[in-house]
Order: C-alpha cells, then sequence, then structure tokens
C-alpha cells in the first residue's frame, strides 16, 4: 500500500453543513496535490485489478469513504439489487482522479473534501478536465483487457472528461443517463441544470441497463466491446 505523502498544507476554503447537520470543510481543489497524483500512479504502475465482466464507473462524493454517501449508499443497492457481485467492478472518479472502489480508504482517498460544482474560476474547471482526462485515459488503458462492458453513471464535468477519455484511447464506455434523458429533466432555472443522480428517473434508467447487463450476462457473458471508433462513443440509449 503507498505511504503517506506530506505534499503542501490544505487550506480550508469554505465549511458547508451536510443534511445531517454535520460540518464539513472544503479544502483547495486536490487534483492540483502531488498525494493524488502520486496515490494515481501506484494504480496505474503498480495496482493489480482482477478482471470482471463489467467496470462501474460511479463518480465521487463529499462523503468519505465514498461508499458511506447518501448517494453512493443508494448506487450500490440498485447495483447490488440486479448484478452478482462476481460479474462487476466499482470504479470512482471526478476529482479524486481514479480509484478502485476497494481502495477507497487509502491516503488520500478519504483525506480531503472538496466540490468542483461549487468552483466558479474557469481556470480550475479547465485544469481539472485535463487532468481528469489524463488520469481516465491512464486508467481505461490500463484495464483495456479487463472489463468486457463498460458503463458510466455521471454528469457534468465528470461525464465531458469521461467522453473525452473514451474517445481518445478507443475504448468503449455506455454513459448513463442516457443523453434524452438529461435533455428531458434538464432545468435551466436550477443551480445544478441537470440536476442530482439520485433523482428517480435517472436511477430507475440505471437500473434497467443493469437489468440488461445481468441479463447478457447470464445468457453466456458480454460481446466484446473494448473499443470504439474516435468520435463514436456509444450510450446505453443507443441500444433501446
Amino acid at each position: 500500500m503507498q505511504a503517506r505523502s506530506a505534499g503542501t498544507p490544505r487550506r480550508v476554503v469554505e465549511v458547508v453543513r451536510d443534511r445531517h447537520g454535520n460540518d464539513i470543510e472544503i479544502f483547495d481543489p486536490p487534483f492540483y496535490r502531488k498525494e493524488f497524483e502520486d496515490a494515481y500512479r501506484f494504480i496505474i504502475d503498480d495496482y493489480t485489478i482482477t478482471p470482471r465482466e463489467i467496470g462501474l464507473f460511479l463518480p465521487c462524493a463529499v462523503r468519505k469513504p465514498y461508499s458511506q454517501s447518501p448517494s453512493h449508499k443508494l448506487f450500490r443497492r440498485v447495483i447490488d439489487g440486479v448484478l452478482d457481485p462476481a460479474d462487476y467492478h466499482i470504479v470512482i472518479f471526478g476529482t479524486c482522479g481514479t480509484v478502485p472502489a476497494e481502495l477507497e480508504c487509502m491516503y488520500p482517498y478519504r483525506n480531503y473534501h472538496y466540490m468542483l460544482g461549487k468552483a466558479t474560476d474557469e481556470r480550475i474547471r479547465r485544469d481539472f478536465h485535463r487532468i481528469e482526462v489524463y488520469r481516465l485515459k491512464g486508467y481505461l488503458e490500463k484495464t483495456r483487457e479487463t472489463y468486457r462492458r463498460r458503463l458510466a453513471y455521471c454528469i457534468g464535468p465528470f461525464r465531458k472528461a469521461m467522453v473525452e477519455a473514451s474517445e481518445e484511447t478507443g475504448i468503449a464506455v455506455d454513459m448513463l443517463p442516457s443523453d434524452p434523458m438529461i435533455e428531458r429533466l434538464y432545468d435551466i432555472d436550477c443551480p445544478f441544470p441537470e440536476g442530482s443522480l439520485s433523482m428517480q428517473e435517472y436511477i430507475e434508467e440505471f437500473e434497467a441497463e443493469l437489468m440488461q447487463l445481468s441479463r447478457s450476462v447470464q445468457r453466456g457473458g458480454l460481446p466484446g466491446l473494448e473499443t470504439c471508433p474516435a468520435g463514436n462513443l456509444r450510450t446505453a440509449a443507443a441500444e433501446k
């Protein structure tokens, strides 16, 4: 397991209160920090990932460890209700980089709090996109032969980074929510127009796609979908 890096002192930029009344300190962007790059390189260069039929990519969460956040508890209930644990592997991605879920307690992944959605500095948002695309590309390349199907459940900047990483590597990633679903629920008057991944309509579409994947596995395995033509990202909606 990777040793802890001292890095540079974290600076608290804001304190927010979660739905349970707990104060959470929000730090500087983690994607700039050396310890996150060191942890990423450990995963890419040294960590062995067991092959699975399905790779599920979920966005990171403010509460740590990720699996204990309200959103991830919901996502995992849906996943566990449909898929056999032996058939899938969860990967967390976003401001943390790209992290196999079983490493969620490794430093520094449970030792930061950051909310990209509150960032108003366009330079920070551009830097996040550039760094995250680089890290996603590295992980997709590392796991090119690890998964037979990949599904990312994400919206906003995380989705844009995944789309670009998939196109640049030629490694297919199914995207949910589907574009038509996002367009239907889009509300320009909301602070986050695409809404939340915990919204019922998004969750129902996610569950339906997982059920389709489960049936494919039960019928004898998924077809090989490791690559896709550049600029032709597959989406879950395309098969329906």
